[in-house]
């Protein structure tokens, strides 16, 4: 199997994670807007612009009609940009329309049959299936004990993907006996290449024991029994060592711009469970 060049990847990424966005459950909608694509959810979902083709001309006006039509909806919003984004001061125009800038994370990616996935459980943890509400509510009170913040909304979100499109959703618990110490899921994309780590959360007192590779191999070996061949994973700086010793590649930043509206806080992608952070507590989540 021929790597392919970090370019390609991003450009393969960009092309069906990002301009070829699909919904993320049953009440999302994805809709390109001119040289925008953005996804509409409920209020627990993930609302906000995944691509932008924009130039110094068009800018501007493309992010007031988006803060328009979020606001016009009650939602706050989140305006996903990636290092190579043009124009090369759209992050500054979104601050100035009111944006808020979260912590930067490093979109990585890996192809599977490339991975190192020989990491394992420690004894006396296994993996277990999430397919029911009980496991719902697990995982999101995995979520609360590792990260100190409600995750009804994550509860809910997940109780959906699962309603609506089971075969779509790979949610695990690690559990020490019976007791849940870490959760992570994977979000498998069908029609892409890419399937998408996130969630990955440990609680305190089981932390750097391994628990949080050996969750990252079992959902690799999963994506490739069911056919895709790269995952990818917002990385935050804690995390980004661990992957790339897996065999992750950074191809770009990416950096949550969040917009408030009707004085709601946005559920951001970082603030949904942190693409990567193995059970530390700050942005990225895998």
């Amino acid at each position: 199997m021929n790597r392919a060049p970090a370019p390609a990847l991003l450009a393969l990424h960009d092309r069906e994670m990002r301009e070829g966005a699909r919904p993320d459950g049953p009440d999302d909608t994805v809709e390109r807007v001119g040289r925008v694509v953005r996804r509409t959810a409920p209020a627990h979902g993930w609302n906000g612009v995944v691509w932008s083709d924009l130039g110094a001309d068009d800018a501007d006006a493309a992010i007031a009609e988006q803060v328009a039509y979020y606001t016009a909806l009650g939602l706050p919003f989140e305006w996903k940009l990636y290092g190579h984004d043009l124009p090369a001061d759209l992050g500054k125009r979104l601050v100035a329309a009111g944006f808020t800038p979260e912590p930067d994370e490093t979109l990585m990616a890996g192809e599977i049959g490339r991975l190192t996935l020989d990491a394992e459980l420690p004894d006396g943890v296994r993996a277990v299936p999430v397919t029911d509400e009980a496991g719902a509510d697990q995982v999101a009170a995995v979520h609360e004990r590792a990260f100190g913040d409600d995750a009804s909304w994550l509860r809910r979100q997940l109780l959906d993907r699962l309603a609506a499109a089971p075969d779509d959703v790979v949610a695990v618990l690690a559990l020490a006996g019976d007791v849940p110490v870490s959760a992570a899921r994977m979000e498998l994309v069908p029609g892409t290449g890419f399937a998408g780590l996130w969630g990955g959360g440990t609680v305190p007192d089981w932390r750097g024991r391994g628990i949080y590779r050996a969750l990252v191999a079992h959902r690799a070996r999963i994506g490739a029994d069911r056919g895709y061949r790269y995952l990818q994973v917002d990385a935050s700086a804690q995390s980004r060592p661990i992957l790339e010793r897996l065999g992750f590649s950074p191809l770009t930043t990416t950096t949550p711009y969040l917009y408030e509206a009707s004085g709601r806080t946005s559920v951001s992608r970082q603030e949904e469970e942190a693409a990567a952070r193995g059970g530390v507590r700050g942005p990225g989540r895998a």
